[in-house]
């Protein structure tokens, strides 16, 4: 039986519960709120396996994810990994589940083409739902991003 696949799929990943942590779920939030349709879009929590089915179910995937790395809060990246080796250094609180799921789909042979906007965030997990500024002023650049990648890989 051949499965179909999708085109492209945005999955913001994150845990909104972890303030900056949650950014790519508020990508997302976002995105959905203008009516965005030129993808689909998916609240991906905080990553996992049981997310492999959905993404193997697309061509393309894009991850919009907090990274805990080397850059100001606010630099956003996009990168194109193609194994779990190739993602920043960590992936925020949630790093080990999604490089797992993203070994998984390739071990399993059906490994969609994988794109990273990575959002840099400070080196603090505090509990809470709000946003630095610096993370709530990248959001509209973050759009941007995702928005200029769909349409290049649509063309």
């Amino acid at each position: 039986m051949t499965q179909i696949q999708k085109s492209i799929l945005v999955l913001g990943i994150g845990n909104i519960l972890m303030n900056d942590e949650g950014v790519g779920i508020h990508v997302v939030t976002r995105l959905e709120k203008e009516g965005y349709d030129s993808a689909d879009l998916m609240d991906g929590g905080t990553g996992g396996f049981h997310l492999l089915g959905f993404i193997q179910s697309y061509k393309t995937v894009i991850i919009v994810d907090a990274a805990l790395d080397d850059f100001d809060a606010g630099h956003i990246r996009v990168l194109f990994p193609k194994y779990a080796k190739d993602f920043p250094k960590q992936l925020s609180a949630h790093e080990i589940g999604l490089k797992d799921l993203i070994d998984a789909a390739f071990m399993l042979g059906n490994m969609p083409e994988i794109h990273l906007v990575a959002i840099s965030i400070k080196d603090f997990q505090d509990m809470g739902m709000e946003l630095t500024s610096e993370i709530e002023a990248a959001i509209p650049e973050a759009i941007i991003q995702v928005k200029e990648l769909v349409k290049k890989l649509q063309n």
